[in-house]
């Protein structure tokens, strides 16, 4: 229950227990990296190839909707028994499995949009299809690519302090003890934590696109 007179931020309790919240921070920040960098690293060559086969490609979008509509906790309980009991790849397992479908459309909604007369004119000056993939394709679908990195990595930031129920060392675990000891410090701190997290982590994005455009230059046939 809340007591009253009770302060949504208590400084002198922020400035004790400020280790405890950085630690939460690191943990949850970690977390996310690992399953948006597993993420992207299967959604990627999944995408890629099943692109052009349109059975396939319903197959793959069909199993990320179904996992992405499973209840976070629900999925967590699923996975334990196989994985493990309050295990680092239990808690993978599924926040990786949230990011597939925002990451699989955005990598397939980028390809999609790559002109077929540059595809033709590829293949008219020699290119072959693996070339023509990361010279040409890939490019052009960076801005969609980063785009599903953006949403991906704003919800994983969420989902990760659902793990706090599975034994992760997150922010969850502050808030959770928040609504047990109706203390707002420990919820309210958490909170702005893993919204400037998630802000953080787009900014990055938005930066490593600028820098990767223009390091890259725009995409060109050449012969």
């Amino acid at each position: 229950m809340f007591h009253e007179n009770n302060p949504f931020i208590s400084w002198s309790y922020l400035q004790d227990n400020r280790g405890v919240f950085l630690s939460q921070l690191a943990t949850q920040a970690e977390l996310s990296a690992i399953a948006i960098g597993i993420g992207i690293a299967i959604a990627l060559p999944l995408a890629v190839g099943v692109r052009k086969r349109r059975s396939a490609r319903a197959a793959l979008l069909g199993v990320s909707e179904l996992f992405y509509t499973i209840p976070s906790l629900a999925l967590f309980a699923i996975v334990q028994p196989i994985i493990g009991y309050f295990s680092l790849a239990a808690a993978e397992v599924a926040l990786v499995s949230y990011t597939m479908l925002v990451l699989v459309r955005n990598v397939l909604a980028g390809l999609d949009g790559v002109p077929p007369e540059l595809r033709e004119a590829a293949r008219a000056t020699g290119y072959r299809p693996f070339g023509s993939l990361v010279r040409i394709e890939l490019p052009l679908a960076l801005p969609a690519i980063f785009a599903g990195l953006r949403v991906a990595s704003v919800t994983a930031i969420g989902l990760v302090t659902v793990t706090t129920f599975i034994g992760m060392n997150v922010l969850g675990q502050s808030i959770q003890m928040g609504f047990q000891t109706g203390f707002y410090t420990q919820i309210t701190v958490p909170l702005i934590l893993s919204v400037l997290l998630a802000g953080l982590a787009d900014l990055a994005f938005v930066l490593l696109e600028k820098l990767t455009v223009r390091w890259r230059g725009p995409a060109r046939v050449a012969g």
